[in-house]
């Protein structure tokens, strides 16, 4: 049983749908004891920094969050905005990350003469070998949608590396945390393998 963590600022049908999909169980909830009582989770996100991160603040939800992923070692999936939020700060906004990573979360320079936001379909480098990622594996492509971007401080949290203009980071780990910048649950055979290898875990 996977629980994606509704706080109102995520995009849920598909998530779910991927996972019903692939022959997972998938619950949205809010719900303090049932997060308490999960076994893995995913935390989505579309849209603003600072609304995100609000949202989440008057779920009341971050210090479970915090005790299950910090202290329990709970699998946790974030997806796009909900990958960032596990950053420290973000040049959207003002409201503190999570700080799960060591990371800040920057906007793509237009000057690199590229389209903002990256949006599309994008080739993914794994990094380091996990149970998600595997170095050997096929090259892969997700989808992004996105302006801003993970900027990790420690390079041995870079799980996945993808070049628009810059090479930036589109996956970051640290034990049992995972981030993702693209969507998986949109990515096709690709995103498919990635969650059948979370729920895995």
């Amino acid at each position: 049983m996977i629980h994606i963590i509704d706080y109102g600022a995520g995009n849920l049908g598909s998530i779910v749908n991927m996972i019903n999909f692939i022959g997972g169980e998938a619950i949205l909830t809010n719900d303090p004891t049932e997060i308490e009582n999960a076994e893995k989770l995913i935390l989505p996100g579309v849209g603003h920094f600072d609304h995100g991160m609000n949202k989440l603040i008057k779920s009341n939800l971050i210090p479970i969050l915090n005790d299950k992923v910090l202290n329990k070692n709970t699998p946790i999936l974030g997806i796009c905005l909900g990958a960032q939020m596990m950053c420290e700060k973000s040049e959207e906004g003002d409201v503190p990350g999570l700080g799960w990573f060591n990371a800040d979360v920057k906007k793509f320079d237009a000057n690199l003469g590229i389209r903002i936001p990256h949006m599309g379909w994008n080739y993914v480098e794994a990094k380091k070998n996990t149970t998600l990622s595997k170095v050997n594996d096929e090259e892969q492509r997700f989808y992004f949608v996105h302006s801003y971007y993970m900027n990790a401080h420690d390079q041995e949290d870079v799980l996945f590396n993808t070049n628009y203009g810059t090479n930036f980071a589109s996956g970051l780990n640290k034990n049992n945390i995972y981030a993702c910048q693209f969507h998986p649950e949109k990515s096709h055979k690709y995103g498919i393998s990635l969650m059948k290898k979370f729920l895995s875990l």
